[in-house]
């Protein structure tokens, strides 16, 4: 089935804070509306669900933190238990802009802070060897890959895995529906999450977007048709695929096909 000519494109992220999002040029460019709406977000597991683990956060006294998510829910649940965390804590962060990120919760020059210049896990190597005998807690989402806690086993690092967050469907209103003539998902739970919001939903000849591999899967998995993805060879960013996207639609359009 050939794709309807595309005005209106759902981007299942949240809006960006300025308007320096490459999708509002594209929107200019090619007199299309872009919307965005996240499918899903980021849910911190309750006191109780914490409790349950018999994790005593004070018992460490190092964190590794793999993103700003996992440091946004670290420190969320330490305010709700009350529990002020020593400025004697060590941090290794999987990048440089996680480690900055920590700004916001404590005073960065005064702390023991580490991070990778690779943004992979492997790249804290040498400091985690240096300081092998601290005893490291690790904030993870629900859902993770494993990738950092088989680095760490392989490494014998003494740490406790600790689940503090979860992506969840970002439900729509009962009724509500889905005016669009494209989506665009940047994650398989963004997929998920459009069939439990619309379990009857047809695809039809709206036009589905994807970024990353996994994604991409997830969508043709879901019985979709992809008609635009990245990262591919010559359009690796979401927004380079895109703009190739419209100008095909909007060519073949214009010639009545």
């Amino acid at each position: 089935m050939s794709v309807r000519r595309v005005k209106k494109i759902l981007i299942s992220q949240p809006e960006p804070a300025d308007n320096k999002s490459p999708y509002y040029e594209i929107a200019e460019k090619f007199q299309v509306e872009v919307q965005f709406r996240p499918f899903i977000k980021v849910e911190r597991v309750s006191v109780k669900e914490f409790r349950q683990q018999r994790i005593n956060i004070l018992d460490f006294t190092a964190i590794i933190f793999t993103s700003r998510t996992a440091v946004d829910n670290f420190f969320s649940l330490c305010e709700e238990l009350r529990i002020t965390v020593p400025d004697t804590m060590k941090y290794f962060c999987i990048s440089e802009r996680v480690a900055l990120y920590l700004q916001k919760y404590i005073v960065y020059r005064k702390r023991k802070i580490f991070f990778s210049s690779t943004g992979k896990i492997e790249g804290l190597s040498a400091s985690l060897a240096k300081h092998a005998k601290e005893k490291f807690l690790l904030p993870v989402p629900e859902e993770h890959n494993g990738e950092v806690t088989r680095f760490l086993d392989e490494k014998k690092i003494n740490y406790t895995e600790s689940v503090m967050y979860r992506t969840v469907s970002n439900d729509y209103e009962e009724g509500e529906k889905l005016d669009c003539d494209m989506i665009i998902f940047f994650s398989p739970s963004g997929v998920a999450s459009l069939f439990k919001n619309f379990p009857d939903f047809e695809q039809g000849d709206m036009a589905i977007g994807c970024f990353g591999s996994t994604t991409a899967k997830a969508v043709r998995e879901a019985g979709l048709r992809l008609d635009c993805e990245a990262p591919l060879p010559g359009v690796p960013s979401m927004a380079a695929a895109l703009e190739l996207f419209l100008k095909e639609n909007q060519k073949k359009h214009a010639q009545g096909k």
